[in-house]
Order: structure tokens, then sequence, then C-alpha cells
């Protein structure tokens, strides 16, 4: 187990932890939480060896073998799947010492290596490394790219790839999801989920600790705090804490009355119905949880748009790609005002391509694309971030947006994305990844956009910062095309779903939880298409005995359907059971003080609903892989 026993780490003048506390037994899968500069990564360092503690113990098993997510990518000149292999540091030990024994035709050792090789697992390790890469959204031929050819994002999926090679009894991950689309989260949710040793994960996706975590540790005033449960369990029973203190009730109301006004004004038209239902709902949500992001430094809003048009963008058989190559066809749709749209779709299906069009970055193939009079655009996508000007502070940045406002207004408002003090006027060029995305976003909201185009909004933003973006993404009241990882976010602050697949762009009337069983089955698809022909030279076989081996094969797969579709309709009951708890929750009577009981029994049952949820959807895509694994044995037998 991990043993920290009056723990005390300093990092030059700043301490980070004093006195604390925390065990943490073998197999346990917890999430770090806490402010940036709280200490997280330095624990990791603290754990890894590279540091020592100024006063107090921190002790693991000798005998571990501890694997890490590195930060930075050396070996440029590796190709992909031979960087991932690197990560099993024993593989390539064997291997080496392999290398000498053949070449120095020593026989009795080769006979004990390639034993030591086979108890290892080294013959099928470049497998399972191609496995791993193709998990992470790798195609075949990237796999035997070299790593120089890489994007940084893409290089961080390599590190990633490689840290999960590693055999290791205690994993460290920081931040594995930055630079992973949907599709490659939840592929990793279920590989950590089966992953049999210690995990400590460092993340501020909410979705993903819940479904990989069983408990919290938070870094909170330098000491160590261990809740029970996911990152939910965790708000909530944090927000309890602190919606006894006055001030956390104070900020918590203003956030309230501000989301009740927009309800208040326009619940009753019916062109903003759906909007009002949206904030309704997460009113509901804030009024539980508000209270545990009560200490965030940030609050900031999107300043209204001066002007509407209406539509604010029409393309009508649009045809989208690049170098002429099309990625997207026959794309007809209309953005109005009050439209929030979060596009869902594989890896490569075209997202970016149609948010980069839209903005105008990208050329169209075929088609038109009419703007609207009075549109005005914010954009948000990664490559913003490097053309921030290095040499130019936050403040100037703003300032050049608007040189005739006074100095303190800038101030104020670059206040709310916690650019205070110094920093407000430190040049960007050694800024985090966070801090440049907190910029862009500034620079976005201070130019009053009426149509916002986000790719990947949450890339390098802590916790409170996306919840603060969330709050103010609710309150904005022109039209929004997201593309997130996130799916809190996605969840919290769209309306209506698109599907990009097929090289279509279409409505998409089910909600995340059904996207995640649609893509299992979009893989499976994918996979079944990728696989070889049958050779068409097959030998002739016997109608009658065609027919019967059809009936024994159906006869082995029925157990397996039988069970699948038993989980998909259970799944589908504890759904519509949660449905009716949160729809319960809706009740502003039940927030009233003689209400408290029946409050906490519904919230109870939420979580147990929700947790249901989650273990009957993992059971049923195991349930389909193993399905389909069968029908692939069937049928190559």
């Amino acid at each position: 187990m991990i043993s920290i026993d009056s723990l005390t780490l300093q990092r030059g003048p700043l301490r980070l932890l004093e006195h604390a506390n925390l065990t943490l037994h073998a197999g346990q899968k917890v999430g770090l939480l806490g402010t940036n500069g709280a200490g997280k990564s330095s624990l990791f360092a603290l754990l890894r060896g590279q540091i020592e503690p100024d006063a107090g113990s921190c002790s693991i098993p000798a005998d571990w073998r501890i694997a890490h997510m590195q930060q930075e990518v050396s070996a440029l000149e590796r190709n992909a799947v031979d960087y991932v292999l690197d990560g099993d540091q024993r593989l390539r030990d064997i291997q080496q010492r392999l290398a000498t024994a053949e070449q120095q035709e020593q026989a009795e050792a080769l006979g004990a290596l390639y034993a030591e090789l086979d108890s290892h697992g080294g013959f099928s390790a470049d497998a399972r490394a191609r496995t791993l890469l193709a998990g992470l959204g790798f195609s075949t031929e990237q796999c035997e790219r070299r790593v120089g050819d890489f994007s940084g994002g893409w290089r961080m999926r390599l590190n990633l790839a490689q840290a999960l090679m590693c055999p290791s009894d205690l994993l460290l991950l920081d931040e594995p999801t930055n630079h992973l689309d949907l599709d490659a989260i939840l592929w990793l949710e279920d590989w950590l989920r089966s992953y049999p040793g210690t995990l400590l994960l460092i993340s501020h996706d909410r979705d993903f600790l819940d479904a990989v975590v069983e408990h919290i540790v938070h870094f909170e005033n330098r000491s160590l705090h261990l809740y029970r449960g996911g990152f939910s369990q965790f708000e909530r029973t944090r927000a309890e804490r602190l919606a006894q203190q006055q001030s956390a009730f104070e900020k918590q109301q203003a956030q309230r009355e501000h989301m009740q006004s927009y309800i208040a004004r326009f619940r009753a038209k019916a062109s903003k119905a759906k909007q009002a239902q949206s904030r309704l709902k997460a009113l509901e949500r804030m009024e539980e949880l508000g209270p545990a992001h009560v200490d965030s430094p940030f609050s900031f809003s999107f300043r209204e748009a001066a002007n509407q048009s209406m539509p604010l963008l029409d393309l009508h058989q649009g045809t989208l790609g690049y170098d002429g190559k099309a990625i997207l066809e026959q794309v007809k749709l209309q953005l109005a005002p009050g439209a929030r749209i979060g596009l869902l779709g594989p890896n490569g299906a075209g997202k970016s391509t149609l948010i980069k069009s839209l903005a105008g970055s990208l050329p169209l193939i075929g088609g038109e694309l009419k703007t609207g009079e009075h549109l005005a655009i914010g954009y948000f996508a990664q490559h913003q971030l490097d053309s921030l000007d290095p040499k130019a502070s936050p403040l100037l940045h703003l300032a050049r947006l608007a040189p005739e406002e006074r100095d303190q207004v800038l101030r104020n408002f670059l206040g709310g994305f916690d650019f205070k003090g110094d920093r407000i006027e430190e040049p960007v060029l050694n800024f985090s990844g966070g801090e440049k995305a907190r910029l862009a976003l500034a620079l976005i909201a201070w130019q009053r956009p009426n149509l916002l185009l986000l790719d990947e909004p949450t890339n390098h933003l802590d916790m409170e910062m996306r919840h603060a973006l969330t709050v103010a993404l609710q309150a904005f009241e022109g039209a929004m095309l997201l593309v997130s990882h996130d799916r809190a976010l996605i969840r919290d602050t769209t309306d209506e779903l698109w599907l990009v697949a097929d090289g279509r762009v279409q409505t998409y009337n089910e909600d995340l939880d059904s996207y995640t069983r649609w893509l299992a089955q979009f893989r499976q698809q994918q996979a079944a298409a990728n696989a070889p022909e049958p050779a068409s030279s097959a030998p002739k076989v016997d109608a009658k005995a065609q027919r019967r081996a059809a009936a024994e094969q159906r006869q082995r797969l029925a157990p397996l359907k039988k069970a699948a579709d038993k989980l998909e309709q259970e799944l589908n009951r504890v759904s519509e059971l949660n449905a009716e708890v949160e729809n319960a929750l809706a009740d502003s009577s039940l927030y009233e003080a003689d209400s408290k009981d029946r409050l906490k029994t519904l919230l109870s049952q939420q979580t147990d609903y929700r947790q249901r949820i989650a273990q009957l959807e993992e059971d049923w895509l195991q349930a389909q892989d193993e399905l389909e694994a069968l029908q692939q044995e069937l049928g190559n037998s």
C-alpha cells in the first residue's frame, strides 16, 4: 500500500503539503484533485523518487513497478510502435541480451533467454503495442511512422501508450485525456477499469473520473482529504460541507438569480422554450453542486452581442474537406440565434472540418455558405493558442482589441479569468497551456460574439475553469456549435446533438449514453468492413451440411445474444427509473427545509441508478465483444 505519514512537501518558498496523512491500498483507483500548484504533480515526483519529503514520510512497497506518462518526447527517429514497445524496459533488456547471445552463438543462453521472453509475453508484445495504438486512434499506417512526424497532441498519445505498455503495479497518469477525442477516452476508460494495479490519476474530466476511479484525494489547505466514490460523489459531499458557509451560499444565490432571470424572461416564448428548459435543468444541478466550486478563482461571462441575424449561417449542399478531397458531402444546415448544438462522431469523421469550414478558415470544396449581416463568430481551436503574441501580456492582448477602453475595465474583465496582479502584465511566452487557453477564451468573450464555434475548448483547463466556462455558456444567449471530449460540458450546455459520420451530418435524437453504445457498434462494423475478404476459390459445401452448421452456430450464439439483450433491457429499465428520479428532482419544492429527507433519498437513488447504469453499460459492451469474438471464431472455423 501507499502510506503517507505527517508529510511536509515544499517547492521553493511555497509549502504544498504540511503534516499530511493518507493511506491507499493496493488495487485502488484514485483520482487526485486540487487547484493548479496544490502539489498533485509533486506527489507523483515524490512517489517516483525524484524528490524527497521535507518532513514526514511517503512509502510504497519496494518491489512495486511504477509506470508513468512522460510529458516530453525525445526519441523522434523511432517509429511509433517501437517507441511504444520501449515502455517495457524489461522486454527491451531481454531482447538486447538475446541479440548479444545470438551474435556470440551462445546456444545454452539462447534457450534460457527465449524461455524468459516467452514468460514475459514478449512474443505477443508487438501485437499488444499495436492494439494500444489502435485504441488511441492510430491507424495501421501511422504505427510505422516516425515519432517526429506527429504533432504535439499525437506525441502525447504515444507517451500514454508507452506508459500503458509498461508492466506495472502502480500507474501514474497526469491529464491523460488532454489530447484525446471522445472515441479514445471511452477506450481508455475500459482499459483502466480492467487495469489490475494501483492507479493514481490527475484529471479534470468529471465523466472520465466517474467512470474509472472509486476514490478521490483532494488537495486542500496543504492537506490530503480522501473521499469515497468518483468525482460526482466527491462534489456532492464537498457541496454539503461548504453549503454551511455563508460565503458559499451568497455566491451560489447570485448565480441562481442570474439563471432564474433568464428562465423567467424566456420560458414562455416558444422560440426560447428549449433553451430555458436547458437552463432549468442546469439550475437544478447548480442548487445541488454549486457550493463545491465556491472557492473558484474564475467568474466571467460572454459579453452580449449588439445585433443578431436570422439565420446566422446557412450552408446549402456543402462539400467539405482538404485539398479537393471531400470528407463531408451534401451538408445542409442552418444556425439560428439560440441554437446550442453538440457535435458527435468517430475520430476523423469530420467534426473539426465542419467547424473550420463554418468559421471560414477552410474553404468549401462545393456548395454555398451564406452568412448573416450581423454575424460575429467567436472561434476557439487549439491552433489559436499558438497564434497568441508570445511577447505580449494578457492586458496588452485585450488592449489591442479595445484601445479606447479604460485600463481598469480591462483588468476587471481579465480578473474573471484569474489574470491578476503581476501575471496580468507578464508576456505569455512562458504561460502554461491552461493559461493560454484561458486568455484565448477571454479574447473571444470580450468581442461580443453571437455565434460560438468551439473545438475542444477544455483542453488544458482545470476543473474550476471548466465549471466557470459551463456557467458562462449556459448564460450565453447566442448560438453555439461545440466539439468536446468533455461529456459533462456537452450535457450541461447543449440542447441538440448532431452526428458526423460516414461523410454526412445529421441530427442525433438519442443521448450521450446511447452514443456510447452507437460508437461500440460502429467500431464493430468498421472492424468487419476491414476484415480480409474470404478466398474466392473456397470449396463447395453440401447444402444440408451447411444448414446444419448454421444451426449449430446459432445455438452457440444464442446464449450470448440472449445475455446481451437482457442487459440492454435492464439498462433501459434502470435508465427509465433514473429519469423518473431526475424528473422528481426538478420539483423546486423539494429544496424546501421540510423536504430534506426526501431530497436525500432521491439523491441517493440517483447515485445508485447512475452507478448501475455505468456497470450495465460496461457489462453490455463486454457481452457485445464476446458475441463478436465468437462470431469471428465461427466465421473462421
